[in-house]
């Protein structure tokens, strides 16, 4: 890429899409295109055939789908998966005609099995059977990879998957139906706090390991690949494998050690108890990111710290009124 590239980021309101934007703007890129919801439905292929045509961009990150904890995976499966499989097939093909040179495809570390080894390796794609909880999700993901990884070999392109660990930072959902497990427990906890519960429950054993990545590392990690030089990039397209590449942090923790971090970072003088008839979801995800610290990214904010910038945004939020109901 270079700063006067038009790029357009899909999804840029998410929390990866957001942090796409502000760590391109902070690199000095200048012609940045987004489009909300409302001024453009990715899921309708005319529309998105018209906006990448008249809009032809050289680079697209596509961050936008549909996204949730397992609760919200469980709820909403088929949305789920018809959603996420109706923007990727609509911005890959379209960004195809449209002339794109380079796209960047946000998966997710879900699509690896469920009980494959640790830590999880790129090449351990479609090795055993995916967790129950979140396989329409992750279905659609695989198959993201699988069309970006047939249009390099049909057509030329120069479309890549990047595969993020658990995100969080500004900009999080925290809705209770349908955040991920770190801005659930951050809300759970400051609203304890606020009505002097003695307690809260906890959903699983908190056992699973997880790890987790502040959303402004993650972008900066993507606008590092997008720019490797031809050499380096084309190294990841190729006929043997799929272009994909993990972008993690390279440690982790038990869900039992988050909340006892989040309690304590919003400072609620509550117990912890846990239900165990509700699921635990998979055991361990922990992503090998050799391939990505090999290309010289390294992680820059800490677990502790990027929670405590996440709860100053949720409580801004909060306090503004935009999350209650």
């Amino acid at each position: 890429m270079k700063l006067d590239s038009r790029i357009f980021v899909a999804g840029h309101a998410g929390l990866a899409g957001s942090a796409l934007v502000r760590a391109l703007r902070d690199g000095g890129f200048r012609n940045i295109v987004t489009r909300t919801h409302a001024d453009l439905d990715l899921t309708d292929a005319r529309a998105t055939a018209e906006f990448l045509q008249a809009e032809q961009p050289e680079v697209v990150f596509l961050a936008a789908g549909k996204v949730g904890g397992i609760l919200a995976n469980n709820t909403y499966p088929a949305e789920f998966i018809q959603q996420n499989l109706a923007i990727q097939s609509n911005v890959v093909h379209e960004s195809w005609k449209a002339g794109v040179k380079r796209l960047l495809f946000l998966g997710s570390s879900c699509i690896y099995p469920r009980d494959c080894p640790q830590p999880i390796r790129e090449d351990y794609l479609l090795s055993g059977p995916l967790e129950p909880t979140n396989r329409p999700y992750a279905l659609a993901k695989i198959a993201g990879i699988e069309m970006c990884w047939s249009y390099n070999r049909q057509y030329g392109t120069r479309y890549f998957c990047v595969m993020p660990t658990n995100l969080y930072g500004p900009g999080d959902n925290y809705q209770p139906q349908t955040s991920h497990v770190l801005p659930a427990l951050l809300r759970r906890f400051h609203e304890a706090k606020l009505r002097g519960d003695r307690k809260v429950v906890l959903w699983g054993t908190g056992a699973p390991l997880r790890e987790f990545l502040y959303s402004d590392d993650m972008a900066a990690a993507c606008v590092h690949l997008m720019q490797l030089p031809l050499h380096d990039f084309n190294e990841f397209i190729n006929e043997v494998s799929p272009p994909l590449i993990n972008v993690g942090c390279g440690t982790d923790q038990s869900i039992r050690d988050l909340a006892e971090i989040i309690r304590k970072i919003v400072d609620a003088p509550v117990a912890i108890e846990w239900d165990a008839s509700k699921p635990d979801g998979t055991p361990r995800k922990q992503l090998d990111i050799s391939k990505l610290t090999a290309l010289g990214w390294r992680q820059t904010i800490g677990l502790e710290e990027g929670i405590r910038r996440t709860y100053d945004d949720f409580v801004a939020a909060y306090d503004s009124g935009s999350l209650r109901g």
